[in-house]
């Protein structure tokens, strides 16, 4: 198993080769698990030095053909579904005796990040020892690697130390090559320890880090993941479904999950409950705020949760709806709060009303796109596609929970997922004369430990830069908006690919990181209100100025660097406390005025003061040229 992951994006080979040894032909197969997430882009097999290249079909085509290759005769393979997060590919071929095949699967998957990691799983089921076993992963990420972790279900302690990794800054490998023996349960048996999933988790660098763009052949990804933004407070519902069918073990791990959950919330959120069977039973008629009391009567009530009798989806979820718009119009809830409703059932709607179009109308049509549906679909005999459409028309997902042990950490762990929102109402915005087609650029939310994705096509391949605009509604009656910022692409080897990165923090302030170096600070500063004349007004602080070339220029390219002057003939000046003073400069004499300046660079909150001299005259003298050969009448135009 070979994985190059770069950016994100994985690319992986698997490669089997099989020996027939018997004196006739016998048929080989050939199964592998790839994640759900992947998507299959080539499959060839070798047979006797003649290759064969597999024909990759969309699914429903992909059937249809693999019944009809199958009932002639013909080698073909198919992809089906396998467990939680894996598909199956199988394939079988005659072989001759004393002849071998090789098969070679590639798939490739955009990384998903999830709870502040990427992973990379990898299936391997062998069913016995294998002469020559590796896997190999080469990861590359030009933000820089955070941490890389490897291990796996089946490592013993003899083969953990088989899982090497080198880790450097953007680069990382790891790679695990058991031997035959190794591999063997027994000495000299046939069984294999090798059974299970080999995972890779990691991160990049992405402290001080908003956005990350990447452009090759005319494409570029931004990748839109920021860091240390406060959570925004959530009023949920969670409509639990307590019909017969969720009777013993299901509600015994429903109560589990609901109980871990209270012990996390957080304090600034509000929370409910409603029951239902074929009745409808909130627990309060409004949401409760997350208190240590609120918490602690929940516990009490959520033990009490027992199965009864049908199943009326339509009016239960209503009714969540209904709590929170009512809680909302009283002013009940925070201003600057997301509102979501999380709905566990376990089976179809036979109580009410049940035609399944007409309860996704009616749920789309009170929530009218003011707050979230997830839906939780809990064991086989749910309808999974009935909840699927359901929630993506509510600006949700769906997830099915699988009948198992670990089925309150299944629960848990999807609220984890959603419990920390960042931002809604996310708008990632690129200009249309520049770019030809994106991908979604509209997100209801961003979650903490996620990451948005936006990829697409620029107009020009040669392309030196682009303006991105973006929009959220964070906490704290935060707006982020991230205007006019533009990115720049270098071409030359040493450059590529590179990044601009951006921070918005919560006190109004964005740095801009360029190259993992020169960083700029942009403050707005606000003056107080009725002011005469003063507005407010953004102000640009440029640090690490020695990483600058000395022929960088404009308005304050021209100081970074330092220059010559001398002040004499200090004098009393207009204000008692800032007195005047003469300054030769570039052979010029200025009258010059000694005050105090706020310096934003080290502390972008309250700045420290400095002292330093103003000069008169908008500056002549002392800038090159006049102050108007600085002012043209937009971003991208020229004087």
């Amino acid at each position: 198993v070979d994985c190059t992951v770069t950016s994100r994006f994985a690319h992986t080979v698997m490669t089997s080769v099989a020996l027939n040894r018997a004196n006739t032909s016998q048929e080989i197969f050939f199964d592998v698990e790839l994640p759900k997430t992947a998507f299959i882009t080539n499959f060839s097999m070798e047979i006797e030095g003649q290759v064969y290249v597999g024909e990759v079909k969309e699914k429903e085509k992909a059937k249809q053909q693999y019944e009809k290759a199958v009932s002639s005769g013909q080698t073909a393979g198919l992809v089906k579904a396998s467990g939680r997060k894996m598909e199956k590919f199988s394939v079988s071929v005659n072989v001759a005796a004393s002849s071998n095949v090789t098969f070679i699967l590639t798939y490739e998957e955009l990384l998903q990040r999830k709870m502040g990691k990427y992973e990379i799983l990898t299936r391997v089921k062998p069913k016995e020892p294998v002469q020559e076993f590796k896997i190999v992963a080469d990861i590359y990420e030009p933000q820089g690697i955070a941490f890389v972790d490897a291990h796996a279900t089946f490592l013993s302690n003899d083969l953990l130390p088989l899982v090497e990794k080198t880790v450097t800054d953007k680069k990382a490998h790891i790679s695990f090559s058991p031997t035959l023996e190794q591999q063997r349960k027994c000495p000299g048996c046939d069984g294999t320890l090798i059974d299970g999933d080999f995972l890779i988790n990691y991160d990049v660098n992405r402290a001080q880090s908003l956005g990350d763009i990447q452009v090759v052949n005319g494409y570029f990804v931004h990748f839109f993941a920021p860091p240390d933004l406060p959570r925004v407070p959530k009023n949920v519902v969670f409509v639990i479904d307590k019909s017969g069918s969720m009777g013993g073990r299901k509600i015994a791990q429903t109560r589990e999950a609901l109980l871990a959950i209270l012990n996390d919330i957080h304090e600034e959120d509000h929370f409910g409950f409603v029951e239902f069977d074929d009745k409808i039973v909130p627990w309060k008629e409004s949401l409760s705020k997350a208190t240590t009391e609120n918490v602690a009567e929940a516990i009490a009530y959520v033990k009490r949760i027992v199965d009864v009798g049908g199943t009326d989806i339509n009016a239960a979820v209503l009714k969540g709806v209904d709590m929170l718009i009512k809680d909302k119009q009283a002013n009940r809830l925070p201003e600057r709060s997301v509102d979501m409703i999380i709905l566990l059932t376990d089976g179809m709607p036979n109580s009410g009303e049940s035609h399944l179009p007409k309860i996704q109308e009616n749920v789309r049509s009170a929530i009218g796109g003011n707050m979230s549906l997830y839906c939780l679909g809990f064991g086989n005999n749910v309808d999974y596609a009935f909840l699927d459409v359901m929630s993506k028309q509510n600006n949700g997902v769906a997830r099915r929970i699988y009948e198992a042990s670990d089925a309150a950490l299944q629960l848990q762990g999807f609220y984890d997922e959603v419990a920390s929102p960042l931002l809604s109402e996310v708008d990632l915005r690129y200009p249309d004369n520049t770019v030809e087609f994106v991908t979604t650029n509209h997100f209801s939310q961003l979650f903490n430990g996620s990451e948005i994705v936006v990829a697409g096509r620029l107009a020009d391949n040669d392309l030196d830069n682009f303006l991105v605009e973006v929009y959220g509604q964070g906490a704290l009656g935060v707006r982020l908006e991230v205007k006019r910022i533009i990115f720049t692409f270098f071409t030359s080897p040493s450059f590529f690919p590179t990044s601009v990165d951006l921070v918005v923090s919560k006190d109004r302030s964005l740095t801009v990181t360029l190259k993992d170096s020169v960083k700029f600070v942009i403050l707005l500063h606000k003056v107080w209100k009725k002011h005469p004349y003063h507005q407010d007004y953004l102000g640009f602080y440029t640090l690490d100025t020695h990483l600058l070339s000395p022929s960088v220029h404009g308005l304050l390219g021209q100081f970074y660097h330092g220059i010559d002057y001398e002040v004499t003939d200090l004098r009393p000046g207009e204000v008692l406390e800032k007195p005047d003073a003469t300054m030769f400069v570039k052979g010029h004499q200025l009258n010059v005025t000694r005050g105090w300046q706020r310096d934003f660079r080290r502390d972008v909150k309250n700045g420290e003061n400095i002292p330093c001299w103003f000069i008169h005259n908008n500056g002549t003298g002392l800038i090159d040229g006049d102050e108007r050969d600085y002012i043209v009448s937009g971003l991208f135009k020229t004087v």
